[in-house]
């Protein structure tokens, strides 16, 4: 068709890595190149859309409008390609992927994506770590994972691509755990801990007293403790047990703000835990 422009899936790949990154010096970093070839398909990319993709400034860089628009398609093109190229030529991919995330988010959601992967590739091995976040992070950063999944606040300017939003509420083993407390007993993981933060930031914010009444580095643990009624505590919904009550607009607790999973590359990826990487990316995307 006369006028049809055809994008550049590699300057596509340039332009979804800078966005997930944050930065120019560490999507070069990831895709092997250097900044200034960074920067020169980054304007390529704008001539060829006749818009800019990227506001930058000195001191911080963000998507335009227009690029907030092309992230999602181009994020599916990238996705569509790597799938064609995979079915052709990657039945036989092999190697060690080392894989960090939460517990609960391991328990609820990931059994049945990385089954999945395994199935289509069995001769990669799987070697997946649980644990909190901040530990998941600081492993990550000294070269214990390949790829983390944690949990951020949406406002939070961390590496790495949103794969997951948590609407998240208070769980309690009934309707009136709350009613009439002084105090609010919690449940929660040990320090340092994203949900416990979490609790901890929105009593405080509105005056209401709390302690820490139990401390648990399992799920199970503190599913437990909440339903023998020794506190309350928080998790996503959908994780919520059906023997535990979601405390939705309770007047006596303050309202919780979703939080999101992040998915984050290690440098120097192998194309085998890179291949991971989108699969996690395309499952939980269908699956949210």
């Amino acid at each position: 068709m006369p006028g049809t422009r055809t994008l550049d899936l590699d300057l596509l790949r340039c332009f979804v890595t800078i966005a997930e990154t944050g930065s120019f010096t560490r999507a070069g970093d990831r895709l092997g190149r250097t900044q200034s070839t960074i920067s020169l398909q980054v304007k390529r990319l704008e001539e060829q859309l006749g818009r800019a993709v990227f506001a930058r400034t000195p001191r911080s860089l963000s998507l335009t409008p227009e690029g907030e628009r092309l992230l999602g398609p181009a994020r599916q093109l990238l996705r569509l390609n790597d799938a064609a190229i995979a079915e052709l030529f990657e039945p036989d991919m092999t190697g060690r992927v080392r894989l960090g995330v939460p517990e609960d988010f391991a328990t609820a959601h990931l059994p049945a994506v990385l089954a999945a992967f395994a199935k289509a590739h069995p001769l990669v091995e799987l070697e997946v770590t649980c644990d909190l976040t901040l530990n998941l992070l600081d492993k990550f950063h000294t070269g214990g994972f390949d790829l983390v999944l944690v949990k951020r606040e949406p406002s939070a300017p961390l590496e790495g691509m949103r794969v997951w939003r948590e609407p998240l509420v208070w769980v309690a083993r009934d309707q009136l755990a709350a009613t009439g407390l002084d105090t609010v007993p919690l449940v929660v993981s040990p320090e340092p801990c994203v949900y416990r933060k979490r609790a901890i930031d929105a009593l405080e914010a509105v005056g209401r007293k709390w302690r820490v009444a139990y401390t648990s580095t399992s799920l199970a643990g503190s599913q437990s403790a909440v339903n023998a009624g020794l506190g309350i505590t928080v998790l996503p919904r959908e994780m919520v047990p059906p023997y535990l009550t979601a405390m939705v607009d309770d007047p006596d607790l303050p309202p919780l703000y979703d939080t999101e999973m992040a998915l984050i590359e290690a440098p120097g990826l192998s194309a085998t835990a890179h291949r991971l990487a989108q699969h996690i990316a395309a499952a939980l995307e269908r699956g949210a």
